[in-house]
């Protein structure tokens, strides 16, 4: 935490050693799960202060090379200490951000879906500029990322994709994607090289650990088969591994069709439904609550959340904030951490 205040660096010490007297404890691995959860608390206070013990270590060193520099009139040491504080700076940024999370699965891993709006080729073609701008934005992050399940467009792009993003605040980071993207631009498919509007769905979920309990009765499910359309040779070509399932109440769809087993691709289709069945219920929850404050929310569900101008002018514009980039080709080739920090702060 390098922009928290000391007494909230104390404060941590003092739960962290609390939670070290109780792994010492003769008992401790008696219940696992118990176990398992004070291990990962542990964790997650102690990783804020070997981050914040990181920085003060670089910040001392840049000091102590800019001393050198300043005496000998070193140009390539300036240069190293004007380079070490740049990434001092970047680093800072980003625990900056991971402050201002406060849902209750930000940490966890995300579950991310891109969809094709009406237009054809155009849309399809926006929905795979979409997934190369996460692909690349997870990769600057060091995040992975596993495809869960696509469809490729008739002609170019994709028609929709779901991935899964591995990392730490995948999905406190990508929360903020939710909602219709709009892309304006002149169409590389139109021979007449007209302006055309295209738009693509982005839904985000997290990944639910095993203390999360959604129950799903197995007479609201319809399970399809079907064969994969990814990659996999022959083996995927005879094989209908892919597996769709549908919950009835809801109407909700999860598909996988990323493994060859059938039984994984379940058991992964099975845990993007119930996280999707969790974001819905929390949904759900969340209206009811302003229904009865009498609170009017100024971005719905499913609603256009940012623009992406590239004809006439540049610019992306994030309708929520109002914050704007000019600098489109940054942010298309996975520069989102602006708009995703003024989102933050925008909630917060």
């Amino acid at each position: 935490m390098p922009c928290g205040t000391i007494f909230e660096v104390e404060e941590t010490q003092v739960k962290i050693l609390e939670l070290e007297k109780q792994t010492l404890a003769p008992d401790f691995w008696n219940n696992p799960e118990a176990a398992k959860q004070t291990q990962q608390e542990l964790s997650r206070l102690q990783d804020p202060l070997k981050e914040w013990g990181a920085c003060q270590a670089d910040l001392e060193e840049a000091g102590i090379l800019l001393e050198l520099a300043m005496e000998a009139g070193d140009q390539q040491t300036t240069q190293e200490v004007t380079d070490l504080l740049a990434r001092l700076e970047a680093r800072i940024a980003s625990t900056e951000m991971e402050r201002m999370f406060s849902g209750e699965h930000d940490e966890n891993n995300a579950i991310i879906a891109i969809n094709a709006g009406a237009g054809g080729t155009e849309a399809q073609d926006w929905t795979s500029i979409l997934l190369r701008m996460y692909l690349r934005w997870a990769e600057a992050k060091g995040f992975s990322v596993e495809i869960l399940d696509q469809l490729p467009g008739d002609e170019a792009g994709i028609k929709n994709i779901t991935m899964m993003i591995k990392g730490r605040y995948a999905y406190g980071l990508l929360r903020s994607e939710m909602g219709i993207h709009r892309l304006v631009r002149i169409s590389p498919f139109d021979a007449a090289g007209r302006r055309h509007t295209s738009f693509a769905s982005v839904h985000v979920f997290p990944e639910l650990d095993d203390t999360i309990v959604i129950d799903i009765n197995e007479k609201d499910l319809r399970i399809d088969t079907y064969r994969s359309s990814g990659s996999g040779g022959q083996h995927v070509n005879k094989t209908s591994s892919a597996v769709r399932l549908t919950h009835l109440p809801t109407g909700l769809v999860a598909q996988c069709q990323n493994e060859r087993s059938q039984h994984h691709n379940k058991d992964t289709a099975m845990k993007m439904l119930k996280a999707q069945l969790y974001e819905r219920e929390r949904g759900l929850q969340q209206e009811a609550k302003e229904k009865m404050q009498g609170v009017k929310k100024e971005i719905a569900w499913g609603s256009q959340i940012r623009s992406y101008v590239l004809q006439p002018y540049q610019l992306i514009k994030d309708h929520r904030t109002n914050y704007e980039v000019g600098n489109v080709g940054s942010v298309l080739d996975g520069g989102l951490d602006p708009l995703i920090k003024a989102y933050l702060l925008w909630e917060h």
